[in-house]
């Protein structure tokens, strides 16, 4: 008993500090959610299923993945900030959610940086301007050709930087479009499939499959140069000077986690985005690895919610 009782005072006395380590060491006990707040098929729910799965292999235990799409990202986003910070609750966070969303949204639901801490940023890619196979241009100067002299053209969004690039047709390329806002881009690319709006952008892991299939046309890139998975179409800065749109994925756990378990988490995040034949997959779709420790992770959404407010800002969307 009074041994009992000796351990007792020892975790009242060092108080919430002593229990992190055991967490971490025992970690995890029971199933893992990784929440994705945009729909099935989404480039960054395509990421998650390919990291939850190896969480579930190098853990032992279930990990399932959630998709809980609407308002940009922020519906999901906000149930991970409010969830328990003990790393059974994750959030595969994009650049919309963490960034963007600071801008675009008049009354966000959560704090990007208060609210989480950073686990790991897992992959950067860009988007493809898709059009239908039956639409009039076949290539960049053709469509701006056809869009100037046709104003009014339907361009369906899902995401920060789809909304974002949308308004740089406008801002940097002249032209004038009627934005249509959708749960996620993959809803968009539907619509454009079906004929019911004219564009949209895709990210390269749901438009390259596309492409390849016939079922949409690509027009031109949003990265600042060509990409070697699809070298025949031009980057869309080099008809419209300043145009480029780069996002990023990565893993977040509500604020407070214990330290020692987002170590873990990050660990093994790591070790399986490092694998030569997970770097591969990932390119063959057009997502690059390119993963940052926790702290470099925090540092970087900082800087990132400073960046793409300013695009905002200079693509002249008002606040929703």
């Amino acid at each position: 008993m009074k041994v009992r009782l000796g351990w007792l005072v020892v975790l009242l006395l060092c108080g919430p500090a002593a229990l992190p380590a055991v967490a971490a060491d025992d970690f995890p006990q029971r199933q893992i959610r990784i929440i994705v707040p945009f729909p099935a098929g989404a480039g960054p729910d395509q990421v998650a299923r390919l990291i939850g799965q190896h969480l579930q292999d190098a853990f032992g235990q279930t990990v399932l993945i959630e998709n809980r799409a609407g308002a940009l990202g922020s519906i999901g986003a906000q149930e991970v900030a409010r969830s328990a910070p003990d790393g059974y609750t994750l959030l595969m966070g994009t650049n919309t959610t963490h960034a963007s969303n600071v801008a675009t949204l008049k009354s966000l639901s959560y704090d990007p940086v208060k609210d989480f801490t950073p686990v790991i940023r897992t992959t950067t890619t860009a988007m493809v301007l898709l059009v239908n196979p039956k639409f009039a241009a076949r290539d960049l100067p053709q469509f701006l050709d056809y869009a100037k002299a046709h104003p009014g053209l339907t361009a369906g969004y899902g995401s920060g930087a789809s909304q974002i690039s949308v308004a740089q047709l406008q801002s940097r390329g002249g032209l004038s479009v009627v934005a249509a806002s959708y749960r996620g881009v993959p809803q968009a690319l539907t619509d454009v499939m079906a004929g019911v709006i004219d564009l949209t952008f895709g990210d390269f892991s749901v438009a390259i499959p596309q492409m390849q299939g016939g079922t949409l046309r690509g027009i031109g890139v949003t990265s600042a140069t060509r990409n070697e998975l699809t070298p025949g179409l031009p980057a869309l800065a080099e008809v419209m000077p300043g145009f480029e749109a780069t996002i990023w994925y990565g893993l977040f756990a509500p604020a407070g986690t214990p330290e020692p378990v987002v170590g873990k988490i990050y660990a093994a995040c790591e070790k399986f985005l490092s694998l030569p034949a997970t770097r591969e997959k990932l390119a063959s779709v057009g997502v690059v690895v390119a993963t940052m420790t926790p702290a470099e992770f925090g540092a970087f959404v900082k800087n990132e919610i400073v960046r793409w407010s300013a695009e905002v800002k200079a693509a002249g969307i008002q606040p929703q």
